[in-house]
């Protein structure tokens, strides 16, 4: 792997300097909404300044460079505006979140095969247009489709085209502090709405809008899936087989992704550059040949360029595979130009162009880590390996595994902790093993795939498979039961994730280039860390609130009194670690709390709790409720598991503020207890309406 050039690397990575400001267009655009006419008036303004600057004398030029780089980046910053603007689906004037209201009709086609679930079919459907009153108005964008299991269902596929009577519900957070924003995450894909379909709730038509080279990809992931599971025994095993080699993701065990992620051996299951530097290699080796003969120089790179681009797309194509087939195919033509190509240029330049054509891949997690890990190991891979040397040559592949895992970790640590919130400790331990073996996993898959015609082959071959992948599965879920194999609830904020990267970037300035500034910059990004960490666990301490959890079908209430929350909910909550994990601790994690030496159940007498100047009510069951002349003062009223009760006989005895109607709940009634609160003037709260009620006591 190259180390830092002598020279400033965006002198021979001139992409960086272009990244940046395209980069800051597409953030600002996000988060301040500038009109279009704005950003084309700057990318007019800045074209017109650079064309202008272009006809100076020369020596002029020379000493007036500032003037070309300052239009340069606000031209590029206005592009990056523009990318976003056109990808939003709040701006695109035929979509379905403007043309649809209750009561129309939506024509969609099938984009993707159905995915089962438990209980339904699960698949990606685009709008082509709205029918209202006999009239039809275009329209675009995506929508999340879910149908009741049945023998009509299944035969649904890529490509056909569906008429939806029923109301279409818009996508919407759950609310709960510091959980997924899927809302968002939907979003940047263009969908906005869901809607789940029983028979008669729509019309399958004769028609099929198909994209021929879809189809055949879609019908080649069926094919590859299918002789994973015939030929690989146990489901956990061909779920992962089937991870590894095309991205195939629902049928993967959920405990066993969470063993992957708490060992940081999470990489192995998402398709990554590690998979296809597998492909380049093989791809590489078999084409080889084609080199010995003159037509076949210009035919190798071709073929191999094409073999990478149909794997991304077999694989789904997401941002870490699409930025891996953009470097290898820039190492391809690089090769075949005789052109040594800077690996920092390379890196932006595929960057800059997948940006270009997805802005919104800029918040995508796997994108953000791809980059950092590929960048890690540009930068810290030689220096690391050249601290020892080893003359056995076992040993110095050993030494370079153990180099790879950790540079790889030095500059994805702090976007991963940001992001989730937990350190596996044992990466190194677990990766050591896990690399090399998953990709002799992949190896076999595709011997799998090619001798699969051959069905005893395909049988022996399977049978190994199913070893070594339970070999790794074991190793993986025993290292991560390890107590001290993750370190969780760590939390840190964007100020102290920047802190971080100008720790690791100075100490690194300072130790590979001897700078003496770059021990400057570290101290103070450290002091600066350390005054942000203050502040948030002072904060932490002095903070008191109530939050009513948006959890469908479930009861879960939290009082957070400093750094120690108290509990009430579902029993059958309590035992299900998936959904805690999933809507509880991301919001104890936000906030800092922990009961490690405490039971943290709620205490109080009839369901009536006071925390310092703050009273509530949880009414879970009818009772008789006794009328005085005065009031009980109650702040807030929560209703909780259906309970066959009216607003006016709490009011009756209640003096209250507020009524809060949790998940629990059944629509219809949550609906009519809205509608008395409405009458007698008092707030009503919906959770499942409005996400997450979130109270500051006082």
């Amino acid at each position: 792997m190259p180390h830092l050039p002598a020279w400033p690397i965006w002198k021979a990575s001139p992409f960086i300097r272009l990244i940046v400001p395209l980069i800051a267009g597409i953030t600002c655009q996000w988060y301040l909404v500038v009109s279009a006419f704005s950003l084309w008036l700057l990318f007019a303004f800045s074209a017109f300044a650079l064309w202008l600057f272009s006809a100076f004398p020369l020596s002029r030029q020379f000493r007036a460079q500032w003037h070309n780089g300052l239009w340069l980046h606000a031209m590029l910053f206005a592009i990056g505006g523009l990318v976003l603007y056109y990808n939003d689906i709040r701006n695109q004037n035929p979509n379905i979140t403007r043309q649809y209201v209750a009561g129309k009709v939506v024509l969609v086609t099938i984009e993707e095969p159905l995915a089962e679930k438990k209980q339904s079919y699960k698949t990606i459907a685009s709008v082509q247009a709205v029918l209202f009153d006999h009239s039809i108005t275009k329209a675009s964008g995506k929508i999340l489709l879910y149908f009741q299991k049945d023998s009509m269902t299944q035969q649904l596929q890529y490509g056909k085209q569906l008429l939806l009577y029923k109301a279409l519900q818009p996508i919407k957070n759950t609310g709960n502090p510091g959980c997924f924003d899927y809302q968002r995450y939907c979003a940047f894909q263009g969908i906005s709405y869901q809607v789940y379909l029983k028979r008669g709730e729509f019309v399958a038509l004769k028609i099929e809008n198909e994209n021929l080279f879809r189809k055949f990809l879609f019908s080649t992931r069926e094919k590859i899936i299918t002789i994973l599971k015939k030929y690989i025994p146990g489901a956990k095993e061909a779920g992962l087989a089937e991870a590894m080699l095309i991205g195939y993701k629902d049928d993967l065990d959920k405990r066993l992704v969470q063993s992957y992620s708490d060992t940081g051996a999470i990489h192995i299951i998402a398709i990554s550059g590690l998979h296809l530097g597998l492909i380049y290699w093989l791809l590489t080796l078999l084409c080889k040949p084609l080199a010995m003969r003159k037509p076949g120089k210009i035919l190798q790179p071709v073929l191999i360029i094409a073999g990478l681009w149909f794997f991304s797309f077999l694989s789904g194509g997401s941002p870490s595979v699409m930025r891996s087939a953009v470097m290898f195919t820039c190492l391809v033509i690089g090769a075949n130009m005789n052109r040594k190509i800077s690996v920092f240029n390379t890196l932006a330049a595929s960057a800059f162009l997948l940006l270009c054509y997805n802005p919104f891949w800029l918040w995508d997690a796997g994108f953000q880590l791809s980059y950092a890990a590929v960048l890690s190991l540009a930068i810290f891979y030689k220096p690391i390996y050249d601290l020892l040397f080893f003359a056995s040559k076992p040993i110095d592949i050993l030494w370079k595994t153990v180099c790879v895992t950790l540079a790889a970790q030095l500059l994805t640590v702090p976007v991963s902790i940001y992001h989730f919130h937990q350190f596996p400790n044992l990466f190194l331990f677990a990766n050591i093993p896990a690399v090399p073996v998953s990709s002799l996993i992949i190896v076999g898959e595709i011997i799998l795939c090619i001798t699969s015609v051959f069905p005893a082959v395909a049988a022996g071959t399977g049978y190994l498979l199913h070893h070594v992948i339970y070999c790794l599965n074991t190793f993986i879920e025993k290292v991560s039961q390890l107590p001290f194999a993750v370190a969780g609830d760590l939390q840190i904020n964007l100020p102290q994730l920047i802190c971080l990267y100008m720790f690791i970037s100075a100490t690194a300035w300072w130790l590979l280039k001897k700078r003496k500034t770059g021990i400057y910059v570290s101290l103070l990004s450290i002091l600066l860390f350390t005054v942000f960490q203050t502040i948030e666990i002072w904060n932490a301490q002095h903070q008191k609130k109530l939050i009513v959890y948006n959890i469908p079908k479930h009861s879960a209430i939290d009082v957070i009194l400093g750094t120690k929350y108290l509990y009430k909910g579902d029993s059958l909550l309590q035992q299900n670690d998936l959904l805690q994990k999933f809507h509880l601790q991301p919001s104890r994690s936000l906030h800092r709390v922990n009961n490690r030496n405490n039971t943290g159940k709620l205490p109080g007498e009839k369901n009536l709790f006071r925390f310092g100047n703050t009273s509530f009510l949880l009414v879970d069951q009818p009772g008789k409720f006794r009328t005085s002349t005065s009031k009980t003062p109650v702040d807030i009223i929560i209703l909780l598991n259906n309970p066959p009760i009216r607003i006016a006989e709490l009011t009756s005895v209640f003096n209250c503020r507020q009524f809060v109607f949790d998940a629990s709940n059944k629509p219809w009634k949550v609906a009519k207890w809205q509608q008395e609160c409405d009458q007698l003037r008092i707030q009503g709260f919906s959770v499942a309406d409005r996400g997450a009620f979130v109270f500051t006591l006082y």
